[in-house]
């Protein structure tokens, strides 16, 4: 059982909270209590209430307390996200303008694959036999035709009949004017025991096919949301636990009754976390950004920080369905400890992007699996040791691993089990390599100028590697690396968005018309918030030049200058795109977001003192076999330095110093690794 880890606090972060992440193989915890930061990590469960509950036991019992004595519980989930994945949602009907049935099915005209005369696109999350139409047109300049109510009830009827679980509302035109939408929505409401999104609650953005895709997965997810959150609470009520915040997609956390009204906002609330959390433990200072690493067990997850704040967008995709919402900018891979090797047709090598998840997991953790993992070429390249107890209690099998590695070597024509797990290390990072290049170089940024933040269980043991490809001088790794997204929970900010479509030139626009729509959107999400007068509101606007069909997002001052943001989007656009130019700025969304800062747990690291623990043989790229030191990172002092090639052992994570690289235990117990002749 992990012990819980010594730690100094400020007085003035001495509440006991407890931050639990749900990911696809392990559920991690983490728990602020006096002078103490503990944590748990257990196998993720079927219902992951389940696993949340014996996560925050086990912390408990390890820190000497009771669940009742916990004065906060902030949570990110994959339960939508999961369902999205899985197309496990409930089962939905979709009502829109008469005509407009088939906007899910059309879509936009790019292609998954250009070249590809097979590819097919997803099915949409409402098929047509579930789709209706109402008789009704609002345009851009307002309403036309209004709704009859009494066809909204006979349609309610028809609705009842298909045993439908949620319904999506999403007419034509409803961000310029809600008025017929609100009808519809409220009237099947009236009408129907299931959940009713409407597109102007939901996203009061233009964009048709957006906007629908976007309300039909808030209704596809909310039931199995509404379920999953108010059993949660039930359960922690029972056991005398505060009711869980949850964590957004944008990196704040919100209320349960929120979340269970938006639940579309869950969306890859864990990713965020880790996110939230880097940027909480991790000072930037002397370099242009960090670029966030978070390899789990199925997935790897990139994100970028900047000026203390992490990247957001409103253009992302979950299996295929458009979401529009503001989620931290994260691009996940397929290439975690547990994807899975293979040969394809023709004889290549892969990586993922199938995982052996927690159960039965990769061969090694002895628990079934047959195919070879990440984790497994790991254990063969030395990285992991057979006495390495991973989550502080696993055991693992050695000769299993190899066993599995040496059918992989034959399957593919290699020399040994080490030769193929060589492939699988190198094939997987190129994987992330690639990902890292998509938000850094493919976005105008150069990862040289960024520092690389590690974490997830496996994110240390590949981080140096992508380095060195990257050409990236330092890599960061905190000191809660196998549960970060767990911390960055502790960390988060109370937050909420909102948005509404205006469309107009920004050369020829009344300032009092956008200060109008700004004073409508503040009072939205201050509204949301549990203490507006904390809270702090940041406004910002969707603009683009005459003529284009994307948008840059751009911050606005608390009163509307228009040549700032004139100045501002040119030096969006230049940075994205290498140019400016001289055409009309268009101004499409005004956005608001409303935060609550939350008290971050300020983590102190002792360091026992006795850390070596031994050496074994690693593996490394270039490099060959190393006789390798293997340190108990937890008993490193501050102030340490370790050159490589070594090895630091967690509970939860483990941290790869290659050859050529030296890291040092800074005063909270973060690691700071560097190439070496360069300067930390």
């Amino acid at each position: 059982m992990t012990e819980p880890h010594d730690t100094e606090r400020d007085a003035s972060t001495t509440a006991t909270r407890v931050g639990v992440d749900v990911g696809g193989t392990f559920t991690d915890v983490t728990l602020s209590v006096d002078d103490r930061l503990v944590t748990a990590k257990v196998p993720t469960t079927d219902d992951q209430s389940v696993g949340v509950l014996e996560g925050i036991a086990k912390a408990c019992e390890q820190a000497g307390i009771v669940p009742s004595d916990l004065e906060t519980f902030a949570h990110a989930m994959t339960v939508s996200v999961n369902a999205l994945l899985e197309r496990g949602g409930a089962k939905t009907a979709l009502v829109t303008t008469d005509g407009f049935r088939d906007v899910l099915e059309i879509g936009r005209q790019d292609r998954p694959d250009l070249y590809d005369l097979e590819a097919e696109k997803p099915e949409p999350l409402v098929p047509r036999r579930r789709r209706f139409e109402i008789d009704e047109r609002t345009t851009g300049g307002g309403v036309e035709r209004s709704v009859d109510p009494d066809e909204v009830r006979e349609l309610a009827e028809t609705v009842r009949e298909r045993d439908v679980e949620a319904v999506a509302v999403s007419l034509l035109h409803a961000y310029a004017d809600p008025e017929n939408e609100r009808v519809v929505a409220e009237t099947l409401r009236d009408e129907l025991e299931v959940p009713v999104s409407a597109s102007h609650e939901v996203l009061a953005e233009f964009r048709e096919y957006e906007r629908t895709s976007t309300t039909a997965a808030d209704a596809y997810v909310r039931p199995v949301i509404e379920g999953y959150v108010g059993r949660l609470v039930e359960e922690a009520r029972s056991e005398g636990i505060p009711e869980p915040r949850i964590m957004q997609a944008n990196g704040g956390i919100a209320d349960p009754e929120t979340v269970r009204t938006r639940a579309v906002t869950t969306a890859m609330s864990g990713p965020a976390a880790g996110v939230v959390g880097a940027a909480a433990t991790v000072d930037d200072e002397g370099v242009d950004g960090l670029v966030t690493f978070d390899m789990g067990g199925t997935s790897s997850d990139v994100s970028l920080v900047r000026d203390g704040e992490a990247e957001r967008t409103t253009d992302s995709e979950i299996a295929g369905v458009p979401i529009r919402t503001p989620m931290v900018d994260v691009t996940t891979v397929g290439a975690g400890g547990g994807s899975i090797a293979w040969i394809d047709a023709g004889g290549a090598l892969r990586v993922g992007p199938r995982s052996a998840g927690a159960q039965p997991g990769p061969v090694c953790y002895d628990r079934g699996g047959t195919e070879p993992t990440v984790t497994d070429a790991n254990v063969v390249l030395g990285y992991i040791g057979s006495e390495t107890a991973l989550g502080g209690e696993m055991t693992l099998d050695v000769e299993a691993a190899y066993g599995a590695l040496e059918d992989l070597a034959d399957e593919a024509g290699l020399e040994d089990a080490l030769e193929a797990a060589r492939g699988v290390y190198r094939v997987a990072n190129a994987t992330m390599t690639r990902a890292i290049r998509s938000v850094t170089v493919e976005r105008g940024y150069d990862p040289r100028a960024f520092a690389l933040v590690a974490f997830g269980g496996a994110g240390p043991m590949h981080a140096a590697a992508l380095a060195e490809a990257l050409e990236i001088d330092r890599v960061i790794v905190p000191r809660p690396s196998g549960v970060l997204s767990a911390f960055g929970l502790l960390a988060a900010d109370e937050s909420y968005d909102a948005v509404r479509t205006v469309s107009v030139d920004l050369s020829t626009v009344e300032r009092a018309h956008l200060e109008d729509v700004y004073a409508d959107l503040v009072a939205d999400v201050l509204a949301d918030t549990s203490d507006p007068d904390a809270a702090v509101v940041e406004r910002a606007a969707d603009c683009r030049y005459a003529g284009q069909s994307f948008e840059l997002t751009v911050s606005v001052d608390e009163s509307v200058d228009v040549g700032a943001v004139a100045e501002r989007f040119h030096a969006a656009h230049e940075r994205a795109y290498g140019y400016r130019m001289d055409e009309e700025i268009e101004i499409v969304n005004l956005r608001a977001t409303a935060t609550v800062e939350g008290d971050e747990p300020v983590v102190r690291h002792a360091g026992e003192g006795g850390a070596l623990l031994g050496t074994r043989e690693a593996h490394f790229p270039g490099v060959g076999a190393r006789e390798t030191t293997v340190y108990d990172r937890d008993r490193l002092e501050s102030g340490t330095t370790v050159s490589g090639p070594a090895i630091l052992e967690q509970a939860e994570s483990t941290t790869v110093i290659p050859p050529m690289w030296a890291g040092e235990v800074l005063e909270d117990g973060t690691l700071t690794m560097t190439r070496e002749g360069v300067e930390q």
